[in-house]
């Protein structure tokens, strides 16, 4: 089958079937061109959707450490490669099908317009043969018609007997002319319908198939072109899908290494303060106010005793607050117990209850002051916040466990810069041996700045690391040691009450305050011990001194104008505020003499007890 000799005939109709061809072939084109197009949008589009989800990595604190997040960072690391491969696909079918598709279809319209310009010509050479015979013939034609005419003059002429001989011999003369070209037309006519028979056979046997047998080559490559694309636009899609295999299998191992156990663990690791539970509170009597049946001398007797009190050994202490005046005295009276009541008998034999001084005392300071106060619940608010104000050095601020795994963590770092350092020290050491045995390669000298540097760091880190591992040291005896004491239940503990102020007065009436006897319980000097060894509270803001305070009064904080300190607890509507400073010392300072900047999330934070 071919075209040359089926479709000798259609030449017009093969120009279309061509041009359509080439339609086809640029519209296909343009189908892989938009498919690229959504390729790359979709792997955009999850590019954009991976570093939207992604972590803001600003610090190392931020990182994430519970599976479930591990798992789905590592998912979204699966989708930016699966990603990828969308964009590989995309590349692929621009550089495989696309690019060949257009390039191909450029040198197929030049080619038909070769084949179909060629195609033209033999139409336009058989058409001038054919009317080169014509014109010959249409010649032949007349002059026949000519000769035909002269005969006929010529004959009328001879038969005329009126008719001179000139007259005739001339109608002959012209008679043999037109005879003679006639011939000659005849001859003319005939050489130019054999050429075009010639040519006419040649044009429809040898040059219109060949012709049409390039045009049906060059359709039959197009088909094969499109089939050859038709299977890269496949093949580009099936290469990626073992990469995009392993991505699926690896969202499917992500998933599986979500571990809850080790998350709640991580729970507890990231939120441990250290501190021990709250023991049970002391039982506080304020029921002996109701046996007043004491004796007159025994009440001027409280009166006289009073006056002797020293009013410092008077104030109750609660749990991780800071004595106006100074670290908390130990207590001079005993605790009310039941053991403080005494039985006394009158002459007739009966019994009454009586009372000792102190309780009186601590009795009659309950009912003015009417403020009890809970010895251990400041201690237990305090907890680590995730933004506690102004962090110090040591860590401080935060409580015992976060504190440890901090310091822990920097010396874990110090530890590593040293070790570059040491490395870099001991590479400029070979590098200046080497200097000093071969001169040409360098000067020693020049290595020494270099070499002092790398000393003067080593010493820095080795200082620092001793300072942290002191810190380090004493977080971990305080936290083993919290860990051995606990409250005793059975001891009525009573702290006298009063109104603090650094001036120097702890309760309304001077007259009451009073100072304990002078032993001491073994349980009580304990339970003090307890309180001394509590942890600094944080800081809930900072301070500007507005102007300079003395601070002679014990408890007070002087301080100079201008000079910045740590807000550790607010005022309590006494006028005083408590704060400290960076090298810890602690007190209290005017509030009308500082300005007071609160942090925005000290009074949020959240607080482990």
């Amino acid at each position: 089958m071919s075209w040359g000799t089926e479709l000798w005939d259609q030449f017009d109709s093969l120009d279309k079937h061509t041009q359509w061809g080439i339609d086809f072939l640029e519209r296909y084109a343009k189908f892989v061109k938009e498919r690229i197009e959504i390729e790359q949008n979709y792997a955009k589009q999850l590019r954009n959707l991976v570093k939207k989800y992604c972590p803001k990595r600003s610090s190392k604190d931020e990182e994430p450490r519970f599976t479930s997040c591990i798992a789905f960072f590592n998912i979204l690391n699966e989708l930016n490669d699966y990603a990828g491969q969308r964009e590989v696909v995309a590349e692929e079918m621009a550089h495989r099908v696309y690019g060949e598709l257009m390039r191909y279809a450029h040198d197929l319209k030049t080619e038909r317009k070769m084949h179909l310009q060629e195609g033209r010509k033999a139409q336009q050479y058989l058409d001038m043969c054919w009317k080169q015979m014509d014109n010959s013939k249409k010649k032949f034609e007349r002059e026949c018609r000519e000769a035909e005419k002269a005969q006929q003059s010529y004959e009328r002429l001879d038969n005329d007997t009126n008719a001179t001989k000139a007259d005739v011999e001339k109608a002959k003369q012209q008679l043999n002319l037109r005879t003679h070209m006639a011939d000659e037309n005849k001859n003319e006519y005939a050489a130019q319908l054999q050429n075009f028979n010639g040519e006419q056979h040649k044009h429809f046997y040898v040059v219109i198939p060949q012709i049409y047998k390039q045009l049906q080559e060059m359709d039959e490559r197009r088909t094969i072109k499109l089939s050859e694309c038709y299977r890269g636009f496949a093949d580009s899609e099936r290469k990626v899908i073992p990469i995009i295999s392993k991505c699926l299998e690896g969202m499917i191992l992500a998933a599986k290494s979500v571990d809850e156990r080790r998350d709640s663990q991580m729970v507890v690791d990231s939120f441990k303060s250290g501190f021990e539970p709250p023991g049970d509170f002391p039982f506080e009597d304020y029921s002996q106010h109701i046996y007043r049946t004491i004796s007159d001398g025994t009440i001027s007797a409280s009166k006289q005793e009073s006056g002797k009190m020293d009013a410092k050994t008077t104030v109750g202490k609660t749990k991780g607050k800071l004595w106006l005046f100074g670290k908390k005295p130990k207590p001079q009276s005993p605790p009310l117990t039941p053991t403080s009541l005494f039985t006394s008998s009158t002459p007739n034999g009966s019994q009454f209850l009586t009372f000792s001084i102190e309780p009186v005392h601590y009795c009659m300071n309950e009912i003015k002051t009417g403020k009890p106060r809970i010895p251990s619940f400041r201690s237990l608010k305090r907890g680590w916040s995730v933004k506690m104000g102004p962090a110090l050095e040591d860590f401080s601020h935060l409580p015992p466990e976060q504190r440890r795994k901090k310091l822990q963590q920097r010396i874990d770092e110090l530890n590593r810069e040293l070790q570059k350092e040491s490395d870099q020290k001991e590479a400029l050491n070979k590098m200046k041996d080497v200097y000093e045995k071969n001169p040409q390669m360098g000067d020693p000298g020049s290595l020494q700045p270099k070499l002092a540097e790398t000393m003067n760091n080593i010493d820095r880190l080795r200082m620092e690391i001793h300072k942290n591992e002191a810190w380090l040291s004493e977080v971990e005896g305080k936290t083993g040691g919290r860990g051995d004491r606990r409250h005793s239940s059975d001891i009525n503990h009573l702290v006298t009450q009063g109104r603090e102020s650094p001036e120097g007065s702890y309760t309304d009436d001077a007259n009451q305050e009073v100072r304990g006897p002078t032993q001491q319980h073994g349980h009580h000097s304990e339970f003090d011990d307890e309180f001394e060894d509590d942890d600094p509270l944080p800081a809930i803001g900072h301070c500007k001194a507005i102007y300079p305070f003395d601070g002679h009064n014990e408890g007070t904080l002087a301080m100079k104008e201008g000079e910045v300190l740590y807000i550790i607890e607010e005022d309590k509507g006494d006028g005083w505020t408590r704060a400290r400073r960076q090298n810890g010392e602690e007190g209290y300072v005017p509030t009308s003499y500082i300005d007071v900047t609160l942090e925005k999330n000290s009074k949020g934070a959240v607080t482990y007890i």
